[in-house]
C-alpha cells in the first residue's frame, strides 16, 4: 500500500497544535455555504476527514481490495494483513491489545452487541462462563441521566426482555454527575453500570474512575460510551478500569460504518456471541457450531475492511498531531465559546458551572449546548446556516437530559482540532444578533 498523503502535520515533531496547518489537510473546509466560508461547528455529530484518511480508503479499494481471512491469493493475503494491522493500530490508540478490539459498524452496534450477548447469557446460551452475565428478574441495570439514546434504549430493551430493573443516576444543574446519588443508586442488585465518558450535550468529562470503583464494589460490570472522548482526549481504556467500551470512527476523523468495541479479555471470552454466521466459527455441523475466540467471535459476516484501514489512518493522524495537543487546543476553544455565550443576553448554556455555587472544576471538550430565549433551536440553526455556520439543533439523541433542563431542543456548537479562534468568534458574533432578528429581545 503506498504511503499516505504527507503533510506538514505528519512530518513535524510534537508541538502545540496549529489549526491553520491542520486545516490544509481537510479539503471540505475550503468550501463555501450560501456564499459564506464554511464554519463547521458540528464535529460532535460527525468529524470532517483529512486527505490521509480519504486516500487510505481509496488506495485499498484500488490496489488490495479482497475478502479478508478467506483466501490464499495475493490480494486476500494483503487485505488481511492491512485489516489486522488496522486493528492493532486502533487498539493501540486506546491502550488496548489487538485481541481486545472488536470491529463493529459503530458505537450503537457495539452497545447492542453487548446488550444482546448478555440477553443470550440470560437465556443460558454460551459457555458456562457466560452465566456470570445472566440477569434475573429484579437485577438492576444502571445508566445516567445524560446518556445518548444509543446507551439507553438497548438497556431499556434488555430490562424488558429479562425482568431486570433500569435505574438512573441523576445529574446536577451544573451538568455534573451526582456521585453521592450514584453511591445510593448502585447496589448489591446492580449487574451493569453503563455511562458516557463525555456528554454529547454538556461536554463534561465524567468521573470514570469513581464510577468504576462504585460498580466494582457492587460486583457489576461497567460499559463506557467513549464516542465523545476518543476524538478529543488521550485515552487509555485499560487504565480507566472499564470492562467494555465503544467508540465510533466517523466522530474521530474516520469513515462511516466502522467502530470499535474494547473489552477486557476475560469479559470478551465469557460473553456469548450475538450475530452468527460465517467467519466467526471453528467447526460447523448441520446440528451445531463452535465459535472462534474473541475478537472474531463477534465479527460474523463480511467485515468493514476499507473502513477499518481508513480508521487506522485517522488514528495515525491524531497520534501525529498529539492527543494532548488536541485536548489543550479544544479546551481553549471551549473556554472561549462558553465565555462568549455567557455574554450574549438571553442565552442559557446547559450544564453551566455558574449555575451552582462552589461547583467543582471539571474537564471538558470543545462543545456547548444552549437555549436562546424566545427563539426555537431550529430557527437559530437556520439563521446561522445562512451565514455559513454549521451547528446542531434538536435534542441530540439525549431527550431525557433536555427534559431535565426543561427543554425539548437546544443548539449545539462543537469544535475539533481544525477549529480556529476566528471561527468561534464569527459564530458568537452571528449568534448575538439572533434574538433581534426574530424580534425576541423583550
Amino acid at each position: 500500500m503506498p504511503s499516505p498523503t504527507r503533510s506538514p502535520i505528519l512530518d513535524a515533531a510534537p508541538r502545540a497544535l496549529d489549526p491553520l496547518a491542520v486545516r490544509e489537510d481537510f479539503p471540505i473546509l475550503s468550501r463555501s455555504v450560501g456564499g459564506q466560508p464554511l464554519v463547521y461547528l458540528d464535529s460532535a455529530a460527525t468529524s470532517q476527514k483529512p486527505r490521509q484518511v480519504i486516500d487510505a480508503e481509496v488506495s485499498f479499494l484500488t490496489r488490495e481490495n479482497a475478502a479478508v481471512h478467506r483466501g490464499a491469493h495475493t490480494l486476500a493475503a494483503e487485505a488481511t494483513e492491512l485489516f489486522e494491522d488496522a486493528r492493532a493500530t486502533v487498539a493501540g490508540f486506546v491502550g488496548a491489545q489487538p485481541e481486545q478490539l472488536v470491529w463493529t459498524s459503530g458505537a450503537t452496534a457495539g452497545l447492542n452487541l453487548v446488550a444482546y450477548a448478555i440477553g443470550n447469557a440470560t437465556l443460558g446460551r454460551g459457555a458456562p462462563a457466560s452465566a456470570r452475565f445472566a440477569l434475573a428478574p429484579g437485577d438492576e441495570i444502571v445508566v445516567t441521566e445524560i446518556e445518548h439514546h444509543a446507551n439507553l434504549i438497548p438497556w431499556q430493551e434488555l430490562a424488558a426482555r429479562t425482568g431486570a430493573v433500569l435505574r438512573h443516576i441523576p445529574v446536577r444543574e451544573d451538568g455534573t454527575i451526582d456521585l453521592d446519588a450514584a453511591a445510593s443508586v448502585i447496589s448489591d442488585r446492580t449487574r451493569i453500570v453503563a455511562f458516557t465518558h463525555v456528554s454529547n450535550v454538556l461536554g463534561i468529562v465524567n468521573p470514570v474512575v469513581e464510577l468504576v470503583a462504585l460498580a466494582r464494589s457492587a460486583g457489576a460490570i461497567t460499559l463506557l460510551d467513549a464516542c465523545q472522548s476518543a476524538p478529543h482526549l488521550p485515552l487509555d481504556l485499560p487504565g480507566l478500569g472499564v470492562d467494555i467500551a465503544v467508540f465510533s470512527g466517523h466522530k474521530m476523523l474516520g469513515p462511516y460504518g466502522i467502530g470499535g468495541l474494547y473489552g477486557r479479555r476475560e469479559v470478551l471470552e465469557a460473553l456469548p456471541p450475538f450475530l452468527t454466521g460465517g467467519s466467526m466459527i471453528t467447526t460447523v455441523s448441520l446440528d451445531s457450531a463452535e465459535y472462534l475466540p474473541p475478537p472474531q467471535r463477534f465479527e460474523a459476516g463480511t467485515q468493514p475492511v476499507s473502513q477499518a484501514i481508513a480508521l487506522a489512518a485517522a488514528v495515525r493522524y491524531l497520534d501525529a498531531v498529539g492527543m494532548d495537543a488536541v485536548h489543550a487546543h479544544e479546551r481553549m476553544l471551549e473556554r472561549r465559546l462558553r465565555e462568549g455565550l455567557r455574554q450574549i443576553e438571553g442565552v442559557r448554556v446547559l450544564g453551566d458551572p455558574a449555575t451552582r455555587s462552589g461547583a467543582p472544576t471539571v474537564d471538558r471538550v470543545g462543545l456547548a449546548a444552549f437555549d436562546v430565549a424566545g427563539v426555537h433551536a431550529h430557527d437559530v440553526g437556520q439563521l446561522l446556516d445562512s451565514r455559513g455556520i454549521a451547528v446542531r439543533v434538536g435534542h441530540h439523541c439525549a431527550a431525557p437530559l433536555h427534559r431535565r433542563f426543561g427543554l425539548t431542543a437546544s443548539v449545539r456548537a462543537s469544535t475539533a482540532l481544525y477549529t480556529t479562534n476566528d471561527e468561534v468568534d464569527l459564530f458568537l458574533d452571528a449568534l448575538s444578533g439572533v434574538r433581534a432578528f426574530f424580534g425576541a429581545t423583550e
